[in-house]
């Protein structure tokens, strides 16, 4: 088996960037993003980029760093409201925007992921989001039909991983990335603690290493995207 593991972000990502790539981005606002990967892609200047992710970062962090630097060209994105500059491109026209109802989002990543084409939800039928799809009736109901979703690269966090690339995610962490992580022609993972093989517990595993093509042992900011605490007496 081929060695999995890198030093870093930028030996993880030698060789997989290139201009008008489409890159599927784990997390779910500032939780369980892959930091040092998305740092990584703005520092190589690549651009006319396709990101699928459920949101955008926030300003200056996460995938804000991308927008900043005018990197993006389109997003395929579920909820974006925690980023200014977002609003600015896609307001300006700079910035292209194809939105999903969240579990539908979840659902493409999956089924791309899974070879599946294309499904029929629910979710979405009379609105925007329906415009210019397919839609059957089925039992009486309307449904739209969902394309499934495919990366050239998928860049996912997780808190464990192995030499092999199986890779354990921590609680609400987990979110987009076990789906992402199948959908990518090539998955890089970076992770909290890098163990042996055999360290993992087979049943606790979420990403089977198959998946996995690149993996690293990253340092993590952790921001907090909403801090809300109690007011001091």
């Amino acid at each position: 088996m081929a060695n999995k593991i890198c030093s870093d972000a930028a030996g993880a990502l030698d060789g997989v960037l290139f201009d008008g790539m489409t890159i599927m981005a784990g997390g779910f606002g500032l939780c369980g993003i892959p930091e040092n990967l998305i740092r990584q892609i703005q520092r190589s200047g690549v651009k006319n980029l396709t990101v699928i992710s459920n949101n955008a970062g926030v300003d200056g962090f996460g995938l804000g760093v991308l927008l900043n630097s005018k990197q993006v060209k389109k997003m395929i994105s579920s909820y974006v409201g925690e980023n200014k500059e977002f609003e600015r491109q896609y307001l300006s026209g700079e910035l292209e925007l194809e939105f999903n109802p969240q579990g539908t989002l979840a659902e493409r990543c999956r089924a791309g992921g899974a070879g599946i084409p294309a499904f029929y939800a629910k979710a979405g039928v009379g609105t925007l989001v329906a415009e210019g799809k397919e839609t059957r009736v089925f039992n009486g109901e309307t449904y739209v039909m969902e394309t499934g979703l495919v990366a050239d690269l998928s860049i996912v966090k997780a808190w464990r991983g192995d030499a092999q690339g199986n890779l354990i995610y921590n609680k609400t962490a987990r979110n987009f990335n076990p789906m992402m992580a199948m959908a990518g022609k090539i998955t890089v993972a970076e992770v909290e603690e890098l163990v042996p093989t055999g360290d993992l517990d087979p049943d606790a595993i979420h990403t089977p290493g198959i998946f996995v093509q690149r993996i690293f042992k990253g340092a993590f900011e952790k921001r907090i995207e909403q801090r809300t605490v109690r007011k001091r007496a």
